[in-house]
């Protein structure tokens, strides 16, 4: 007897819903009732009227379990529709965060050095700290905490995953 067991690999799901109270919690209770870790969420409504919202959800699972996921949020009566971006293939994702360092004598230079490599916008500074604004790929504002922990790192907030395909596709 041959037993495969089938390997969890990050998926990046978008979910059109209507933008009514409780859809995120019933969503959210969905992963949570079956045992499924949302790794990002995020939400925003996307039509003028704001009738309609959409959700982006990173979680890992293997592809049977997937499969299961996306059967049961398709069922939700005010969801539209769900995508699997990264079973589409190309999609672009970002992320963005916001970073405060202490930064005085040479730390001051190297955080700011730093944050030049990464691209990183400074958005607030005091004498003794810098906000830095880092927008892209999980593994680059990783990277970025990374290095800021060692010069002085404060406090971190991030977005979560927002991702889009690319070319025609939805």
């Amino acid at each position: 007897m041959h037993i495969t067991q089938e390997i969890a690999r990050p998926h990046t799901l978008a979910i059109m819903v209507d933008n009514e109270p409780g859809i995120l919690a019933r969503i959210a209770g969905l992963f949570t009732a079956r045992g499924y870790n949302i790794e990002s969420l995020t939400v925003s409504d996307v039509t003028q009227d704001q009738a309609v919202s959409r959700i982006t959800i990173v979680t890992s699972a293997s592809d049977h379990v997937m499969e299961q996921i996306l059967a049961q949020l398709d069922r939700l009566v005010p969801v539209h529709s769900v995508t699997d971006l990264t079973a589409l293939g190309a999609h672009v994702e970002r992320e963005l965060a916001l970073i405060k360092v202490r930064g005085v004598g040479d730390h001051r230079v190297e955080a700011l050095r730093l944050a030049e490599v990464y691209r990183a916008r400074v958005i607030d500074a005091t004498t003794s700290s810098f906000v830095f604004e880092v927008t892209g790929g999980r593994e680059k504002i990783d990277t970025f905490i990374g290095l800021m922990r060692e010069i002085g790192l404060i406090e971190v907030a991030r977005t979560g995953i927002v991702a889009i395909a690319r070319g025609n596709g939805s």
